[in-house]
């Protein structure tokens, strides 16, 4: 019975390696067939034809700019009233929140020193103070959520005020 199994097993191994060996008559007509494309794409080029005449047509690409979609852009409302700086417009960047005014008129100064028009509001929440360092403020929220997009590199975490 094993003699029989053996014999059934080395028939079934010699079966499947004569299968699985690639025969050369495959490789020879593959081999004919990309020679001749390659013949044929070769002898257009070679033989030369008159030119004569070329018109040249200008293309100018079609630019489009993409209009960002700001409606759902969160906003914190609140009432904040000016203590210094550029006066506060109706949606404000707001890049840190202190609750030690002299943080925040200092940061407001460094902003100030790279071109920012910034102030400082202060906002009453839960009955603590907290006083809001404004990058810049625009009338509307497109405007502040593209500054908003800017700053983030630099200022992670700053959001949108709007001035009830």
């Amino acid at each position: 019975m094993k003699k029989i199994l053996y014999v059934c097993a080395a028939v079934c191994a010699v079966f499947m390696m004569s299968s699985c060996k690639s025969k050369e008559s495959a490789y020879k007509k593959a081999y004919e067939k990309a020679k001749a494309q390659q013949t044929q794409t070769v002898a257009p080029a070679t033989t030369t034809t008159p030119v004569q005449q070329v018109t040249t047509q200008t293309v100018t690409p079609v630019t489009t700019t993409p209009v960002a979609d700001y409606s759902n852009v969160q906003v914190r409302n609140e009432s904040v009233t000016f203590v210094e700086g550029s006066p506060l417009k109706q949606y404000g960047v707001v890049v840190a929140s202190v609750t030690i005014k002299s943080n925040g008129v200092a940061l407001m100064q460094k902003l100030a020193q790279q071109g920012y028009n910034s102030c400082v509001a202060q906002a009453q929440v839960n009955g603590q103070t907290f006083y809001r360092v404004v990058a810049c403020s625009y009338d509307t929220k497109p405007e502040a959520a593209q500054k908003r997009d800017q700053l983030e590199g630099q200022y992670p975490g700053a959001w949108l005020l709007y001035k009830k």
